[in-house]
């Protein structure tokens, strides 16, 4: 069977694949003992994980506090304080990335204690409500530093920003101008909120990140382990490499593909578009018009079911439905951007007079479907169990799981067997994939675990009475106008998701605008259902991925295809625009 063949040039991925280790794993490659203990830590959160799933029966607050404190160990642990090198003596620990400094070991154990206070002591803690006692007290303040500390090193500046803004927006609102004048809270209301109750930081949006996301997350990513990831690249350019543009149509394919079990723009750009961009390049098309196809490609893969983003699945606890019903809701959009995007990369290739690649140098597609049919087995039980049966998300993934470590621990021993290889040393490669995906699920999650906890700080200070004055001002700034109402909220989508990840714009925009938009359209005499309005935030939250000047998923693109990021941002934004 013929293979894909390289590209002319080496592309310069160290950026790319910077971007994507940075999102998944952090900055700090530690040597000696502590470079297993991260892992160690990420593998005992996967299998806690799939014990709540199984066997093991808690109360979600306690669920909640331990998924919370498993996230904020491997930050502390695995993200320096500052980014960039310190060369001042006494203060090199802060960009330390070599070695664990011994303060962030402390400040990982505090942050976990802090984490799980609620559940060491959950029935004080839930008669004290309203009446926090001074350590209640402690201990919440507490957690709101480790967790704003938290978001300050996985997910930048900007959420701790907003974050902290609200908090002072709860304490000062008697002193705004009365446009936007609040009551205000007492200290003890605060922490009450924010700490000690499902309002604020363990509220659904954490819940729905500890039991049904990361099981999602770990799916994805031992697929990718198991080889998933490079078999839907194959399959698509097997079938599409050929015809005009055929490497673009295929980056748009491999993309969705990837997208299904995929929840992130930047490693799906990373994975497929180390293969695509190149051979983009090569038929013809401009760098920054291949790279910004896959960005386009990449980021709508985060509303492609039945594994789309994160958010998706906080849309479903907001809206109360069922996953399957925001899959629903997400297929013929999903379908008809990619179905759109693909019409673009024709009439791009027309114009440009491209063609495709040599039939035989493409790998042959009864071949390659056959070598991987068994990566499809998973995704055939996951969905099988979300449709027919319509089981749990978190119950469907966990049996997805459960196929899919079986074919991992199969696939390289039947190939050894069939090829006359040593057997047995097949079985410890494929031993060493499983334990490779548990450790990268747990990693892959810690963004979202600390997103969604620090976003129920603003959903918290929202609930305590803010969510009709936001209505009011949404409503006179677009003067009860639906479109221009629209159309700010759009706005103020993008201009958040150029610092915060999708998840967390999502939930910052559901609690601020969702609502707002369902009533003043009624107040209009239009009728909007609730999971529009929701996944119309969503979707505009993703396209932050893409957006210049911050759209990380436009800048690991360009690194691939050697191109200017922002206008490869400007064109990947307008490719998904008009898609």
């Amino acid at each position: 069977m013929a293979q894909t063949p390289p590209a002319v040039e080496t592309p310069d991925e160290n950026l790319a694949q910077r971007l994507k280790e940075e999102e998944e794993l952090g900055l700090r490659r530690p040597q000696g003992w502590q470079r297993w203990l991260v892992p160690a830590i990420a593998l005992t959160w996967s299998l806690f994980q799939l014990s709540i799933a199984s066997w093991l029966l808690l109360d979600s607050t306690y669920i909640r506090a331990i998924h919370l404190a498993f996230a904020f160990a491997i930050v502390f642990l695995s993200y320096p304080t500052l980014r960039r090198t310190v060369r001042i003596p006494g203060f090199r620990w802060l960009g330390e990335k070599r070695k664990i400094p011994w303060i962030d070991m402390a400040l990982a154990l505090a942050a976990v204690a802090a984490a799980v206070y609620i559940a060491w002591d959950y029935e004080g803690v839930s008669a004290r409500i309203g009446i926090p006692s001074a350590r209640d007290t402690l201990f919440g303040i507490a957690l709101v530093i480790f967790l704003l500390e938290a978001s300050r090193r996985v997910l930048g500046p900007a959420m701790p920003i907003i974050a902290g803004a609200f908090t002072l927006y709860a304490f000062f609102g008697p002193y705004m101008p009365d446009v936007i004048a609040f009551k205000g809270v007492s200290l003890d209301r605060y922490v009450s909120q924010i700490s000690m109750s499902t309002e604020g930081i363990y509220g659904i949006p954490l819940d729905v990140s500890a039991t049904v996301v990361f099981l999602f997350v770990l799916f994805g990513a031992m697929l990718e382990k198991a080889g998933g990831g490079r078999f839907f690249i194959d399959l698509a350019m097997s079938l599409l490499g050929r015809y005009k543009g055929g490497p673009a149509k295929a980056a748009v394919m491999s993309s969705g593909l990837t997208g299904l079990v995929s929840g992130s723009s930047i490693a799906n750009v990373v994975t497929t578009g180390t293969f695509t961009i190149p051979l983009m390049k090569r038929v013809g098309y401009p760098p920054t018009k291949a790279a910004a196809i896959e960005v386009a490609a990449s980021t709508d893969g985060q509303i492609m079911p039945p594994i789309m983003g994160a958010a998706a699945f906080i849309i479903a606890e907001y809206v109360n439905v069922p996953y399957l019903e925001v899959c629903k809701a997400a297929a013929i959009p999903a379908f008809a951007s990619y179905a759109t995007l693909f019409y673009l990369t024709h009439i791009e290739a027309s114009k440009l007079g491209l063609k495709g690649l040599p039939k035989e140098e493409l790998p042959s597609f009864f071949g390659t479907l056959l070598s991987g049919l068994h990566y499809l087995i998973p995704l055939f039980v996951l969905l099988y169990e979300l449709i027919i049966p319509r089981h749990s998300p978190d119950l469907a993934a966990f049996r997805a799981i459960l196929v899919l470590a079986a074919v991992m621990l199969l696939q390289h021993p039947v190939r050894a067997w069939r090829e006359g290889g040593d057997v047995a040393a097949a079985f410890r490669r494929s031993g060493a994939e499983i334990l490779n995906g548990l450790v990268a699920g747990a990693r892959n999650m810690v963004s979202v675990a600390v997103a969604t906890a620090a976003a129920g700080i603003i959903v918290g200070v929202v609930t305590m009475g803010l969510g009709g004055l936001i209505t009011d001002v949404i409503d006179t700034l677009s003067r009860g106008n639906i479109y221009l109402m629209l159309a700010i909220t759009a706005f103020a989508s993008l201009i958040m998701g150029m610092g915060l990840p999708t998840t967390a714009t999502y939930i910052v925009m559901a609690a601020l605008t969702a609502p707002a938009i369902v009533q003043i359209a009624e107040w209009n005499g239009f009728f909007v259902p609730i999971i529009a309005a929701h996944l119309f935030c969503f979707y505009f939250g993703i396209l932050a991925d893409d957006t210049p000047p911050v759209g990380l998923a436009a800048y690991a693109a360009a690194a691939i295809a050697k191109s200017p990021p922002i206008p490869t941002g400007f064109q990947g934004f307008m490719y998904d625009i008009r898609t």
